[in-house]
């Protein structure tokens, strides 16, 4: 596979397979040990292979359940053929955009980037997708949009999860419109080269690698341009310990844990933490982005 490289990674950092699908039965683990996390920049050991059914069996998809196995025993409910995108506010186009029809536009890569969790680990993805900035623009932009808006399906019939108020739904996610143009920034629609799995969000997902994982929002069905900052999901719920940047930020703690270091997924768990990279590794390429801004009060 020809993977587009990005801040000096190779194949050879990629975290392996097994062990990214089977990242939340490894924190299963952690959790009775009172650890929380793991690391990118090194390379990550790779673990021995679950079975498939096993190392798809952990995720974190709210939508689908609180439990770390519930995506996977309930992801299969969603339908996500057919796909439609809308995509609507300040743009010269709008309209529901089937997601066979913006594929075809589409030029789809395999970008190899760090994945940072707000919970402390992380590791190293291999995904298939495109720049964001190709489908907005492909929408047209209007003079005066500031921010992109993103939110997730809502199908209650499907999505178990959002049968209890755990989060206010639907799911929510927001950008500035020069971080969404981003080259960094991609929809996702695939991942090692095969289509993404229902508990990790198909068929099409955000990636922002300089930001925590929350933030690029699943199962996306809405894209607005707007000229006002969009409300985001963990910032609704909680304010104080998730802002709308959400930039990796090593100086900025989470009010319950340090984010100073992470422990990379698939390292053995008595490896020790690293240190954590500002804006995930991706320094050089967004910190012109916030010229200017206090990181420790827009966090």
């Amino acid at each position: 596979m020809a993977y587009r490289w990005k801040n000096n990674l190779t194949d050879r950092d990629v975290t392996d397979e097994a062990a990214w699908l089977n990242r939340r039965q490894i924190m299963g683990g952690m959790a009775g040990l009172g650890l929380a996390g793991m690391a990118s920049g090194a390379r990550a050991e790779a673990l021995e292979p679950n079975a498939y059914e096993d190392i798809t069996s952990y995720c974190n998809y709210y939508e689908f359940g609180t439990g770390k196995g519930d995506p996977s025993k309930y992801a299969h409910m969603l339908a996500t053929e057919p796909w439609s995108v809308k995509i609507d506010g300040m743009v010269d186009r709008p309209g529901d955009y089937a997601l066979e029809d913006i594929l075809a536009k589409m030029t789809i890569e395999e970008r190899i980037y760090r994945f940072r969790c707000v919970e402390a680990w992380s590791m190293v993805v291999p995904w298939n997708g495109f720049e964001l900035a190709d489908l907005l623009e492909m929408a047209g932009v209007q003079a005066g949009a500031k921010y992109v808006a993103f939110e997730t399906v809502l199908r209650k019939d499907e999505m178990p999860g959002t049968r209890y108020p755990v989060l206010d739904w639907p799911y929510v996610e927001g950008l500035r419109l020069d971080e969404a143009m981003h080259p960094l920034t991609i929809m996702a629609s695939g991942i090692y080269g095969k289509p993404l799995l229902g508990q990790n969000g198909a068929p099409l997902r955000l990636v922002v690698p300089w930001k925590y994982g929350f933030k690029s929002i699943k199962s996306v069905v809405r894209i607005t341009l707007t000229d006002t900052q969009p409300p985001t999901s963990w910032n609704k719920a909680n304010a104080r310990e998730y802002g709308f940047y959400s930039n990796v930020n090593p100086e900025v703690d989470h009010p319950r844990w340090s984010q100073a270091s992470e422990r990379v997924l698939g390292s053995s768990l008595f490896a020790g933490k690293v240190p954590t990279q500002m804006f995930n590794g991706y320094e050089d390429e967004v910190a012109g982005l916030y010229q200017g801004m206090d990181l420790r009060k827009f966090f």
